[in-house]
Parts: C-alpha cells; structure tokens; sequence
C-alpha cells in the first residue's frame, strides 16, 4: 500500500461501492422472495405434463434457484466490502495520527514513489529561525516512527489484497450464474483460503513424515471446512490432482509409516470421508484451477499412482463415496472409467481389477477393500441423480463392434452392469464376501430412475420422471423379469429397487390393466405428469413377486401401494376435480378399479412373500411384518402433513411423496397408512405360520380392509355422498384382484419356482 495512497484517500468510490451493494442485496432479496412465490410457488400449483412437466419445470426451478445464490453472493460481496472499507479508513486513521505526532518531534513522513518512504527531520536546527526553538528527537524515536508506519501500511496492504483475493476467489466459483458460497465477513474468506494453503502443504508431505499429530491436524481441518467453498476449491488446487491420489494411494500403504498406521488406523475411515466431502465440494467451483483439477484426475485414471502402483480410478473412486460431486466431472470420469473397464475386462468376457492378497486396502470403511472403482464411483451416483441417468443410460459395447462377447447385441452400461459383468471377489474387515459394489449399482439405479439422491423420499420439488428415467425403468423391470435371480440372489438389492417400485406404481397400475396405450379412461383413472414407463403385464408380475421375496422389498410396496391407492381414491371423488381431469366413467367404476389393481399388485406382492415363507428360504413371517413396521420411522415425519390433490402435485413426482406433500387429501393417507404400520405390530404373519391358505387370506381381509378404509375416509373427506356404497365397490374390486393375482402371478410365481428348481 502506497503512503499516500492511504494518507490522502477519500474512499468516495468504495462508499459508493458498499452502498450499491448494499442495495442490491435488499433488491435480490426482494427477488428472491418474489421468485420463490411467483415462479416456485406457480410451477408447484400447476398441472405440469409431458414436455413441460421435465424441461420447463426444472428450468423454472433452476431460475428461481439463481436468484437465492444472485441474493448469497451479493450478500458475501457486501460484507467483505464494508469490512475492508472499515479496516482501511481505521488504518488511514492511525497512519494519520503518527504523521501529526511525528512532527510534534521535528519529523515528517514522506512517500519516496513506487511504495516507499522515508522518516526525516523536518526543520534542521542550524536552518530554524532566529530564536525559533526546534524539537528534539532521538534516532531511537525515528526508527520507532518508520516501523509503525510500516506495520500500518503492512495492515493496509494485506486488507486491500486479501479482499481482492476473496472477491476473486467468488466470483470465480461460479463461471456461469451466480455461487451460493456464504461468508458473514471478509476473514472469514480469507482464513479458509489460508487454513487450506497450511493442510494441502501437509497433505503434500512424504507419508513416511508425516507426525500424528499433523495427520489430526488434517483430519479435523478437512471435517471443520468441507463444506467451504472456498476453502475446498483452494486445498485441492494447492495439491493438485497427482496430488491428491499420491496422497491417498501412500497414506494407504502401511509399510509406509507404521507408526501413524498403527497410532490411527481406526481414523482413516473419517480423513477419507472427509476429503471425499471436500474434493466434492471442490468439483463445484468453475475456476480455471478446478476445471484443470478434474481433466487431470480423469487423465490419470488409468495411470499407476504412487508407490503401490493402483490405477487412478481405483484411488479416486474411495474419495468419491461421500458428497455431490459435479456432474460434469462424474460423466466425463464415468466415461472414460467405463473405457478402461472395457479394455480390462476385454468387452465385458473377462473380470477386471480383482485384488490380490499384497494389493492395499483403498476403502478405509471395512465393507470392501476399494480396489473395484466402480464401486465407490456408483456411491457418488447415488448422490447425483442426473448423472446416473446419463450413466446407465450410455452404450457400453455397440452391436458391430469388434469382439463384442454378447453374440453381437448392443449392451447399455445399465445392462453391463446389472446382467453381465462379472465382479470381482471382494471381502469385508471380517473377510466374508463384500457385496458393496452391487448394493452401490442398486442405489445409483435409486437416483437415475426417481430422479433425487438415494434414501431419500421424493418432494413436491422432485421433477416428474423424464424419458431416460422411465426408459431405464422399463429396463430394470424387463431385466428382473428376464432373470429373477439377478435380484432374488442379491436380496440386499431389494430396498432400493423397491424404492423405485414404489415411486413407479402409476405406470404399474397402468401397466396390469392391460388396457391400449391410447385408451383415455385409463390415462385419467391412473394420471401421471412426465413420461411414463411402458411395461409389460408379465415383466410387472414377475417383477412384483421378486420384490415380495425379500422383507424390505415386500414392505415398501406395500407402504407404497396404499399410500398411492388412498391418494387416488381421494382424488377421484373429490368433486371439484376440473372436468378435462376427471374418469370418464362412474365414481362406482373409478373406485372399484382402483381396489382391483391395488389388489392385483398387493396380491402378486403377497406370492412372493408366501414363496419366500414356503419356500426353501423359510423366511419368517414375523420379518414381514417387522419391515412394514419399520417403514414407519422413514415415513413419520411425512404423516399428518398431506398429500397433493392435483396430478401436479402428488402424482407428478410419486405416490411416495403424497405423504410430503401439503393438501386435503393428507387425513386419508395417514389414516390409512397408521393403520397399515398398526397392523403390522401386530406380527398376524407370525401366527399365521406357514399355512399357505391362511397366509393369502390373511394378505386378502387386510387389503380388502385397507381399501375400505381408504375409500370410507376418502368418501367422508367429500360430503360422504358415496359412504353408503363403497363397501359393495371395494369388495368387488379386491376379490377381482387377489384373483388376478392369484392368476397372472401365481404362473409367474410357478414359473420363477420352476426355473429355480431346474
């Protein structure tokens, strides 16, 4: 900083700065409320479909979003401007201050040029006027003087820099729109740059050196700022992408320092989720270092890293298993992951990157040893719904390429994974068989098929399915049906395909009416905004009855299915349903419809279950139960709050988010969904043994109570003008259904015990 600079500044322009932005900060305010009410706010009313229920309604959605991060950065822009307007008006302050007392003592400062400046005496004795007495200073007090000059030009300096710094470093975080980093002053922004310059400095460390108490140092500065914009983007520039996998790759290889090994072995599991969270974090920023970070990271993948020589997918896959990477950098990774996949496993013949017992441990989690990349990459899609369509939905090998190991049959990624590849063996810390990799496939096919990260349930904000989700969907269901055994040997898959079941049961609904595509009673009967998923009947059936093998996939259709079947039950009587949406038919048809295919699925759901109790599984009836039970930890928070009423509202995401979603419909739902978890405690499963006849009457009187509850309640909710007759509707429609089920699947059911035996 200049001493004049600071000495005679009128700060007229940064005033004119922080007042302009202050502003602006209650204008995007101003905006931001405006768009959650005016374009959120709208696009949730309105009934979105086709086209507009996917492109336009994330484009309203993401617009909207763009004024809260306009209004966030703003905001962070205002604060570090009045703090260095502040700071530098202090600075001149004090700087001002020693210049008058210097020449209380005879001195003067004065600027040199290009920065300097020098401490002088002011009037020389010799040169004093005639009886003029001239102050008296020691050399002591001049240094004294031009030290505290520079400490204030010092404190200037690094004001005037480190806000240079701090803006730049935010506006660079978002090379399009606008950033939604946070930060309630300007140190702040400054200290996590500084804090991340100190920890990639030690994460650059030799391993063999590094102390434990640095290692701690790290851990718990990873933990403290992994959600730091700034912070994670500089820490990961600062090591650089060779950088970040040597680290992992030597910090791994326990020869490498014992000594930290052994001291905290049982804390590496919390570093590597902790730099997983930052280098997520990271992928987030759109600067130049961080676009150079990722196109280094992905060349390297296929490169050997380090002293135990893994390839760069394997280290970095163990950092992408917590938090949301970017999606551009999850496709381009993804790709080129997939190339090196094809060429290991020579198209898919072969097995690629089997372990052997010198190989290090990369997964510091005890579940599996890291040395599959795929699996900790489909953890990240898990977390990143639009990439994992992308994903599952790319070709894996084309149907003329050269060497193609499936007779000639093109084969998408999804198909790869979920029917073809062979996996390799990997174990668990306890040295059983680790089936990590395929229960991450199943929670990356969650995300790319709903449309919202894996374990969570859909909201009123979740997009209707677009047409790569339900295309996948049609995939995952013809799969399943085409070899059961791809889920039925891997009942760890099931909450998750179950999941997906269940956010699908409109076009499962659909599917089992057997009715033309274009049949416009069926379209109104079973609304969905969005694209929909064409099944076959007999891909659904034996779907649904290897789902309802496993307690987890049994109990979350169930939820599922009662949850949408009163939701539409509700819809369907309400009688100021708009005309263009209402069944063409009789209130009698709808409802009686409506419990038939609700009782078909529950039915076919309920074959599985008795296959699974009567079976060679001999699973218990009472862990059937136990799991709907459960489902009612998930959905607690979603009880009593509603359900949408509008096809844009509760069937243009799922039947599952009805229960999160506000509206009149919500009594009915919870009604009959607390009924539901009340049933289910009473373990009726348990008692019913293994009697096959009394299993399916039991699935039969509580669907057909469920209906009628739901209808009953549905009725009430609207005047009670039909409360008098659904008992009749409702008896029909589930003695029609448990029959459809007990035809349609129970030959699914035979022929998946048939093909079992064979």
């Amino acid at each position: 900083m200049d001493l004049d600079a600071l000495r005679f500044a009128e700060f007229k322009l940064l005033d004119e700065a922080v007042s302009d932005w202050s502003k602006m900060v209650g204008r995007l305010d101003d905006l931001k409320g405006a768009a959650e009410k005016g374009l959120t706010g709208a696009a949730k009313k309105a009934d979105w479909a086709g086209y507009n229920a996917t492109v336009s309604r994330q484009f309203i959605d993401k617009t909207a979003g763009e004024f809260d991060d306009a209004h966030t950065q703003a905001e962070s822009i205002s604060r570090i401007l009045r703090d260095t307007l502040g700071e530098l008006r202090k600075h001149q302050e004090e700087l001002v201050g020693l210049i008058a007392d210097a020449a209380k003592k005879n001195l003067t400062v004065s600027s040199t040029g290009g920065g300097g400046f020098r401490v002088a005496m002011n009037i020389h004795p010799d040169r004093a006027a005639k009886d003029t007495s001239v102050p008296e200073h020691s050399q002591a007090e001049v240094d004294t003087l031009r030290d505290d000059v520079q400490r204030v030009l010092n404190k200037a300096t690094k004001s005037d820099s480190s806000a240079a710094k701090a803006l730049e470093a935010i506006a660079d975080l978002s090379r399009f729109g606008f950033a939604d980093a946070q930060y309630k002053s300007r140190d702040t922004a400054v200290a996590a740059m500084e804090e991340a310059n100190k920890l990639a400095k030690l994460a650059k460390k030799n391993p063999s050196d590094l102390t434990v108490a640095e290692f701690d140092r790290l851990n718990a500065g990873l933990k403290e700022y992994a959600d730091n914009d700034l912070f994670a983007e500089r820490f990961a520039t600062s090591l650089g992408a060779k950088g970040t996998l040597e680290f992992w790759a030597d910090i791994n290889d326990p020869n490498a320092n014992p000594q930290l090994n052994n001291a905290r072995h049982d804390q590496f599991d919390d570093l590597q989720k902790h730099l997983s969270l930052t280098l997520a974090t990271a992928t987030q920023s759109d600067s130049l270092g961080m676009t150079e970070w990722t196109s280094k990271v992905v060349d390297l993948g296929s490169k050997p890293i380090g002293n135990s020589g893994p390839a760069g997918f394997q280290v970095m896959s163990n950092l992408m298993r917590w938090g949301d990477f970017d999606d551009q950098f999850l496709r381009d990774y993804g790709s080129r992951m997939m190339s090196a996949e094809k060429e290991r496993a020579a198209n898919g013949e072969g097995r690629a990157w089997q372990r052997t017992s010198t190989d290090i441990h990369l997964n510091r989690t005890k579940s599996d040893t890291g040395w599959d990349p795929l699996t900790g990459y489909l953890k990240s899609l898990s977390n990143s719904p639009d990439a994992a369509t992308e994903f599952f939905s790319d070709p894996f090998v084309a149907a003329n390429e050269e060497k193609n190991p499936f007779d000639g049959k093109a084969k998408s990624n999804f198909q790869y994974l979920f029917e073809e590849r062979h996996w390799p063996i990997d174990v668990n810390a306890e040295g059983e068989t680790s089936n990590t990799g395929r229960n991450n496939l199943a929670l990356a096919l969650e995300a790319a098929t709903t449309g919202h990260p894996a374990g969570e349930l859909p909201t009123a904000d979740t997009p209707p399915h677009n047409e790569q989700q339900t295309k996948l969907m049609e995939s995952v269901v013809s799969a399943i049906s085409k070899d059961p055994a791809s889920l039925t040997d891997h009942g760890y898959m099931s909450d998750s395909i179950a999941q997906i079941a269940s956010e699908y049961l409109p076009d499962i609904n659909r599917s089992i009416t057997d009715a033309p595509t274009e049949d416009r009673s069926v379209l109104k009967l079973f609304p969905i905004a969005g694209d929909v998923a064409e099944m076959k009947h007999t891909d659904v059936s034996r779907f649904l009855v290897s789902l309802g093998k496993t307690p987890e996939g049994s109990a979350t259709l169930e939820v599922g299915q009662k949850s949408y079947m009163a939701n539409l039950m509700d819809y369907h009587m309400n009688p100021d349903l708009p005309e263009d949406q209402k069944y063409p038919n009789s209130t009698r048809e709808a409802i009686t419809e409506i419990a038939r295919r609700s009782s078909e699925v529950s039915g076919t759901v309920a074959i599985g279950r008795q296959e699974a109790i009567l079976g060679p599984a001999n699973a218990e009836g009472g862990d059937f139960d136990n799991a709907v039970s459960q489902k009612k930890n998930a959905w607690s928070g979603a009880l009593g709050t509603g359900i949408g009423v509008g096809v844009g509202m509760s069937f243009a995401a799922s039947p599952v988010a009805g229960a999160a979603v506000g509206g009149v419909a919500g009594t009915v739902s919870s009604m009959l969904l607390e009924q539901l978890f009340k049933d289910s405690e009473s373990d009726t499963l348990k008692g019913v043994g293994r009697d096959s006849a009394l299993l399916w009457e039991d699935s039969k009187d509580k669907n057909h109570a469920w209906s009628l509850k739901a209808a009953s309640e549905a009725a009430k909710s609207h005047g009670g003008t039909h409360t008098d007759d659904v008992a009749a509707w409702i008896r029909e429609g589930t003695s029609d259904g448990f029959n459809d089920a007990s035809t349609a699947g129970r030959a699914m059911a035979d022929d998946l015990t048939t093909e079992i035996q064979s």
